[in-house]
């Protein structure tokens, strides 16, 4: 009995420290970090006031494209850089350098989040902001001497290693094609797309889905040039292998790397605009889910928020009731519900129905599935 009283004692401080301010931090995907900035002016300070200018504009510019399709970047709002100031929340400075009349430094912005989705709103535009777990890809190239994926020369491969990351929603990760890797999937197996391999490679990378990109270089059909075939099959545990084709012809003056390279951008391009059609928020709708939270301690429940803390669609956590083995809450989240399902999923929760009760559980602990 002092035990459950002692227990009950914690549950309640615990309780009372969670709703107080700070008590989690949300994944803030209205951060946008690393913006470059190389200004020289008349003065430091004047060179260091239009970095910040131009800088918080960039920020804002990347910002917006990062949660709306690419279909929608030319109808994005357009501010003057100094209009941008009202939308930010705060930034921070590194690797900052001064001269006599120059300023370099790397920026990092925090915008306002319910202003930023206002401002998309009432310009018409749908937009999401839940971020996928990290996305393996596996560059399989059509050689001369036949598919490869590890071996060299793979200037499929070299391709993704050099192109830039856009900072979207959808984070892809490459292997680093050392022995582990090359012991656990072959090419066959990639091509082939055994689940199995695959998604233990995906697991080693802390990866969701995996993503094989075959590639293949040829002559144009119209005699112009070289011309690069991708098939783009995306593997995940929770669908059936997604097949996508598309074609991209040399342009002028570009080289066979440059080609394929440029075939890598559109390859991320329509993962991550793929992603976004799946978690658009329609309309901005808002819903509160009665969930159950099965737990065996309180550190159960304390690893469950802080995932929670981390879902971008959840607006709000709402304890209604502790006990030794559950907790129930009410989720207030935007979105549709199977959209507040595949949000949790990219935290590592599953949420699912059970005697028409939705029960929280972490990731391949709910009954019938397996970790």
């Amino acid at each position: 009995m002092a035990g459950r009283r002692s227990l009950g004692v914690i549950l309640i401080i615990f309780m009372t420290l969670a709703a107080m301010p700070g008590a989690g931090a949300r994944a803030d995907v209205f951060e946008v970090r690393e913006v470059a900035v190389d200004v020289t002016a008349k003065t430091a300070a004047e060179a260091r006031e239009r970095a910040i200018t131009q800088g918080q504009a960039a920020a804002f510019r990347r910002l917006l494209e990062r949660l709306t399709l690419s279909t929608d970047h030319a109808n994005l709002p357009v501010f003057e850089p100094g209009e941008v100031t009202g939308f930010v929340k705060d930034f921070s400075i590194s690797d900052e350098k001064t001269s006599a009349v120059r300023y370099l430094a790397r920026l990092h912005f925090r915008f306002k989040a319910d202003d930023i989705r206002r401002l998309l709103r009432d310009a018409g535009l749908q937009f999401a902001e839940t971020p996928s777990k990290p996305v393996l890809v596996l560059p399989v190239f059509q050689s001369a001497a036949g598919l490869v994926l590890w071996e060299d020369p793979n200037p499929w491969r070299e391709a993704w290693n050099r192109r830039q990351a856009a900072g979207g929603l959808v984070t892809l990760a490459l292997p680093l094609g050392d022995l582990s890797d090359i012991s656990a999937v072959n090419v066959q197996q990639a091509v082939r797309g055994e689940v199995d391999a695959l998604g233990k490679l995906a697991t080693r990378y802390h990866a969701g889905d995996t993503v094989v990109a075959y590639a293949r270089l040829g002559l144009n059909p119209d005699g112009q040039g070289q011309r690069v075939d991708v098939s783009v099959t995306r593997f995940s545990p929770q669908h059936e292998p997604d097949t996508r084709l598309l074609a991209l012809d040399q342009a002028d003056g570009e080289d066979a790397q440059g080609l394929l390279r440029r075939g890598a951008d559109a390859v991320a391009a329509g993962l991550e605009d793929q992603w976004k059609r799946d978690n658009l928020l329609v309309g901005g709708e808002a819903g509160v889910a009665a969930v159950t939270v099965p737990i065996t301690s309180l550190a159960d429940w304390l690893g469950v928020q802080k995932r929670l803390m981390a879902v971008a669609v959840v607006r709000d956590i709402e304890t209604v009731l502790m006990s030794l083995d559950e907790v129930r809450v009410n989720l207030h989240y935007v979105g549709a519900a199977q959209q507040l399902q595949t949000a949790l999923g990219q935290s590592d929760l599953s949420l699912v129905r059970e005697d028409n009760e939705w029960v929280l559980y972490p990731a391949g602990v709910a009954p019938g599935t397996s970790r």
